[in-house]
């Protein structure tokens, strides 16, 4: 069974209306006056739609509340509720502040209570009924409020969503790679992003991108995408610059693609997808990590099926011998080629002696044969080492 709710105003009389219902055209004229001296952000005159929108919203307000005492009626409801709802919205339609609205709806509370008292007991209404009055009074304009509130957050929304949409159009179009350069400008302005000539794009997971935009700041064009969450902004131009980003983007996980004229933002992304697989793999670390960092890692390992093909052949010698074996023979293989030959930089990398770099050199060639006195052979060679998982 459902309860009734008592209301403040439940304790009024209700023929204290009687005596207010005849001045409410005067006491409306009043609010309207103590509002726009009072609010600055409706101190203006009061003349087409906004002068009808804020006389009629008091009218409608105090005709509302002369219908509720001695009921327990809500203060607001269905469409009468919708009135107030829609004023929170137009206050942001407006470029007005809820605040703005708020402190309306208090002065006009204020004022009208203070009138209304003073018919009331003109009219020889108790004093002990003033009290409730006030009550009924600051109650109702409390419900007004947060309708109005509820409106002004309905917008907000609203807009952000809106905002988000046209930001991730907007990406997409800059990612085509395709689009009218004034198409691309006019989709910019729409959201307020000032198109730089040169940009760095920065990709997150979609799991690590909470609050990245509010870390990169303004100039930071962040949307969702379809490989996870994309930022655009403008390169860096100083080291410092890049340490504020690097220092921005710590704890993401964050990949920074390459720098890249606006046009090229794709071609500048792709490095980055590319490495935040191979993070992923255990093949690249770092937090952020810099493709521009890592460009040789990233062309070895471009194209697995490629790599692998590569480690196959040119690593075929090393499947004769047993794994221990041919682990520590890859891997003095690849320092021998990274220190062109000296044998003690070798050894001294391996943290072995360099005769133990001799045999195993002895034993490279007899494997190996030609392919070790060969450049091509021995740059593909190098290529297929650093490309081997192992």
């Amino acid at each position: 069974m459902a309860t009734t709710i008592a209301q403040p105003w439940a304790e009024l009389p209700a023929d204290v209306v009687d005596h207010v219902r005849p001045h409410l055209p005067e006491i409306v004229d009043e609010v309207i006056a103590a509002v726009g001296q009072e609010v600055p952000a409706y101190r203006r005159p009061l003349e087409g739609d906004f002068g009808r929108g804020l006389r009629y919203g008091v009218e409608a307000a105090l005709g509302r509340f002369l219908d509720l005492p001695g009921t327990s009626q809500p203060a607001a409801s269905g469409t009468d509720r919708e009135v107030y709802v829609l004023l929170g919205r137009g206050e942001l339609q407006a470029g007005r502040t809820l605040e703005a609205l708020l402190a309306a709806y208090r002065v006009g509370a204020r004022v009208a209570f203070r009138r209304i008292a003073e018919l009331a007991r003109a009219a020889g209404v108790d004093a002990d009924s003033i009290v409730p009055l006030a009550v009924a009074t600051f109650a109702y304009i409390d419900e007004l409020s947060s309708a109005s509130i509820e409106g002004f957050a309905a917008e907000q929304s609203a807009r952000a969503g809106e905002r988000d949409r046209l930001r991730t159009a907007l990406v997409a179009l800059i990612l085509s790679g395709t689009a009218d350069p004034s198409v691309v400008q006019d989709a910019a302005r729409a959201v307020g992003w000032a198109l730089p000539d040169v940009i760095v794009p920065v990709y997150v997971e979609s799991g690590r991108s909470d609050g990245l935009s509010a870390s990169l700041g303004p100039d930071a064009l962040v949307a969702p995408s379809s490989e996870g969450v994309v930022a655009l902004l403008p390169a860096p131009t100083r080291p410092t610059d890049w340490q504020s980003l690097r220092r921005q983007l710590t704890g993401r996980g964050a990949v920074v693609g390459l720098v890249a004229s606006l046009g090229e933002a794709a071609a500048a992304l792709r490095p980055a997808i590319l490495a935040m697989r191979l993070v992923a793999d255990g093949v690249l670390e770092g937090d952020p990590l810099l493709v521009n960092d890592h460009l040789v890692d990233l062309v070895v390992h471009r194209d697995a099926q490629l790599a692998a093909a590569l480690i196959a052949r040119e690593l075929a010698p090393l499947d004769s011998v047993r794994d221990s074996t041919r682990d520590r023979l890859a891997e003095t293989l690849l320092a021998w080629l990274s220190y062109r030959g000296e044998r003690a930089r070798v050894a001294e990398a391996l943290h072995v002696h360099p005769q133990t770099v001799a045999y195993r050199l002895g034993q490279l060639r007899t494997l190996f044969g030609d392919a070790l006195t060969d450049p091509d052979r021995r740059f593909a060679l190098e290529l297929a080492l650093r490309a081997s998982p192992e």
